[in-house]
C-alpha cells in the first residue's frame, strides 16, 4: 500500500496513536518494534490541541515527529462511545466534550476538514458506529445516514494527496452489510473499512460479518477491519482477506502487565516470575527481550515504575509486529492454512 509518506506491507496493524503518541513510546521506538503505519484520533486531536494549530506546527506527521503514514479515524466511534452527550442528525453530530463540557457538531465535512488539517495519509468518512444490540430498524436508519453522509465526505475531499477510506456499516444483520457494500461501491473511495465490529457482540458474529461483507469488497483496494484486535482475531481476518487492522490491545495490556508470547499470555506480576530470570519469551528479539529478565519486569511493575510501560510496551508491539510478520511470509509461500491452523492450535494462543 503507497503512502505519501511511504510504502505500507500488507496485511498490517497499526498501533494506536490516539492523542498524536502510542502510549509511552518514542517514534523511534515505534520504528524499532517495526511498525510501519500508525493511527490518529480526529476526535482527540480536534479537541486538544486543536487541529489548526496542529496545522500551524507543520502537520501531524511533524508535530510527533513520526515519518511514516498515518491513518486517521474520522471521530465517529468516540462520539459513538460518549453515549448520552451526543444527539446525532443528519446534518452530523452534536456532542459536548469529555474535557470540559463545550458543545461542538461534527460533520462530514468538519471531518474531512480536521483530518486535512492534520495531513495523515489516510482519512476515514464520518460514519454512525451502530450500537450492539440494536434492532433491523434501528440499523437501517443508521446505515442510510452512514451511506448520506459517505457522499457528503466523498464531495469534501480536497487534498488528492491524502486517500479516503469509506466504511461499511449494517450492525449485525448480514444483509444490511451486503446493502453497506453496494451502497458505497459506487462511491470508488480508496479502500473500504468494515466498522462497527468489536462492539460488544460475540466474536462469532464478528467473523460472520468479516466472513460476508469482506470478499464483497475489491481485492485490489486495501480493506480495513476496524478496532481489532487480539492475535487469534487478526490471524482469522487475514484468512476473510482483511488486509489492515488497529486496536489498543496491545499497549493497553501493557500497561496493565498483560504479555503476549508465542507460546503463553504472560501476568507479569504473578508471584512465580519473582525470581525467573527468563526473557519474556525466549523466542523474541527485542529489546526488553534482549535485555531483562521477567523478576526485574515484574518488580518494576509491583513498584509502579514508569519503565514497566515503556518495556512491557516495547515487547508487545513487537509481538504484534512480528506476527504479521510471519503472516506475511506464510502468504508468500501460499503456506497461510497451515500456519493459520498452527497458530490457533497452540497451547495458551489467545
Amino acid at each position: 500500500m503507497t503512502t505519501a509518506h511511504g510504502v505500507v506491507d500488507t496485511p498490517a496493524f497499526m498501533p494506536v496513536g490516539t492523542q498524536a503518541t502510542v502510549k509511552s513510546l518514542t517514534p523511534e521506538q515505534i520504528r524499532a518494534c517495526g511498525a510501519q503505519i500508525i493511527l490518529g484520533n480526529t476526535y482527540h486531536l480536534y479537541l486538544r490541541p486543536g487541529h489548526e494549530t496542529i496545522k500551524k506546527m507543520g502537520g501531524l506527521h511533524t508535530f510527533m515527529n513520526w515519518p511514516g503514514p498515518i491513518l486517521t479515524d474520522s471521530g465517529g466511534f468516540q462520539v459513538y462511545s460518549l453515549g448520552k452527550l451526543r444527539k446525532i442528525t443528519d446534518d452530523g453530530v452534536i456532542f459536548q466534550s469529555h474535557i470540559d463540557g463545550s458543545k461542538h457538531l461534527l460533520t462530514p465535512k468538519k471531518a474531512l476538514e480536521i483530518q486535512e488539517a492534520l495531513g495523515s495519509d489516510i482519512m476515514m468518512c464520518l460514519d454512525e458506529c451502530t450500537p450492539y444490540p440494536a434492532t433491523y430498524a434501528e440499523t437501517q436508519k443508521s446505515l442510510a445516514l452512514t451511506t448520506q453522509w459517505a457522499k457528503l465526505c466523498k464531495e469534501a475531499k480536497t487534498d488528492s494527496h491524502q486517500a479516503l477510506f469509506g466504511i461499511v456499516q449494517g450492525g449485525t444483520y448480514l444483509d444490511l452489510r451486503r446493502r453497506a457494500v453496494e451502497e458505497i461501491l459506487p462511491l470508488n473511495f480508496d479502500g473500504y473499512a468494515l466498522g462497527g465490529v468489536s462492539v460488544g457482540e460475540p466474536k462469532e458474529i464478528m467473523y460472520a460479518i468479516a466472513e460476508t461483507a469482506t470478499p464483497l469488497l475489491p481485492e485490489d483496494k486495501p480493506r480495513y477491519l476496524m478496532g481489532v484486535g487480539t492475535p487469534d482475531d487478526i490471524v482469522y481476518g487475514v484468512s476473510c482477506g482483511i488486509d489492515m487492522f488497529d486496536c489498543v490491545m496491545p499497549t493497553r495490556s501493557a500497561r496493565h502487565g498483560l504479555l503476549f508470547t508465542n507460546s503463553e499470555k504472560i501476568v507479569i506480576k504473578n508471584a512465580r516470575f519473582r525470581e525467573d530470570d527468563a526473557p519474556i519469551d525466549e523466542t523474541c528479539d527485542c529489546y526488553t527481550c534482549r535485555n531483562f529478565s521477567r523478576a526485574y519486569l515484574r518488580h518494576l511493575y509491583i513498584a509502579g515504575e514508569i519503565l514497566a510501560m515503556v518495556l512491557n510496551t516495547i515487547h508487545n508491539v513487537h509481538y504484534y509486529m512480528r506476527l504479521l510478520e510471519q503472516i506475511r511470509a506464510a502468504l508468500e509461500k501460499d503456506s497461510f492454512t497451515q500456519f493459520q491452523n498452527t497458530f490457533m492450535k497452540k497451547e495458551g494462543g489467545v
